[in-house]
């Protein structure tokens, strides 16, 4: 467990160098200020190109060991289109959209990403990868995110964090199927916001919809087992009505604290 857990704490060697020259914080600025959720959008059409643009800038979001636990449903064919606005309540943000895209968090996409990370270790040829990162997809990975028949793994793993807690810092789950669905939420809302900042750098408004009926969404896109919806995601040109009002944000010192 100790040479897994380096990954955490040592600085390894890679040899890899990436250097970053963006720098502009005002345009970012004028893009987080334009993002608005839109209730009302215009019959101008989303062009293709642009819809997978802003997919595939979605999936550069940040998550979690880099494991991609989401799924984004893009809603092409009417009559799936109209079976999610129906289950979407009929909102306007829904029903006048010119694209809606489903984004579902799915908790064991590991197993699938796991052996992919381990895959493409094997075939970079210009970055030595360290024994600890391929010991961490090998080892750690499903040890931690294997909850086991029932959830029994899961309680055996929350005994053992608690007494090991008492010793040492120690990350205390995902120790149940509740807890990896949060942990495949939280990339997946994380590549939602990318996602819906691409579509405004494009010159298109979002909203993301959490009034739905979750049942009806997960038979119209035919959910794979064990997915959760996230969130469903509208795309189109704001109509003039789109807008309810100005935006409404509380003073910062109720959610920003200084420790």
């Amino acid at each position: 467990m100790a040479e897994e857990m380096d990954i955490f704490s040592k600085i390894p060697e890679v040899g890899y160098a990436e250097q970053s020259t963006y720098n502009n914080p005002q345009e970012f600025e004028k893009l987080c200020e334009a993002r608005r959720s839109c209730r009302v959008y215009t019959d101008e059409h989303v062009p293709e190109e642009v819809m997978r643009k802003c997919l595939s800038l979605a999936l550069l979001a940040p998550n979690s060991s880099n494991l991609q636990c989401w799924q984004f449903y893009w809603v092409r064919t009417p009559d799936v289109k109209n079976k999610i606005v129906k289950a979407c309540l009929s909102q306007p943000a829904a029903r006048t959209a010119q694209e809606l895209v489903v984004a579902v968090a799915h908790p064991q996409m590991w197993r699938t990403t796991g052996p992919l990370m381990l895959k493409t270790f094997e075939e970079q040829k210009d970055v030595e990868v360290p024994r600890s990162a391929i010991m961490y997809y090998k080892k750690l990975v499903p040890l931690a995110y294997n909850q086991g028949f029932l959830g029994l793994l899961g309680l055996g793993k929350r005994v053992v964090l608690f007494f090991r807690g008492l010793k040492k810092p120690t990350p205390r789950g995902p120790v149940s199927k509740n807890d990896m669905k949060v942990w495949a939420h939280k990339s997946t809302a994380l590549a939602c916001q990318q996602l819906m900042l691409s579509f405004r750098a494009h010159g298109y408004d979002t909203c993301p919809m959490e009034g739905y009926d979750e049942t009806l969404i997960k038979k119209a896109i035919k959910m794979p087992k064990g997915g959760e919806p996230c969130m469903v995601i509208s795309v189109g040109k704001r109509a003039e009505n789109g807008i309810y009002g100005p935006r409404i944000r509380f003073d910062d010192s109720l959610f920003i604290h200084e420790v």
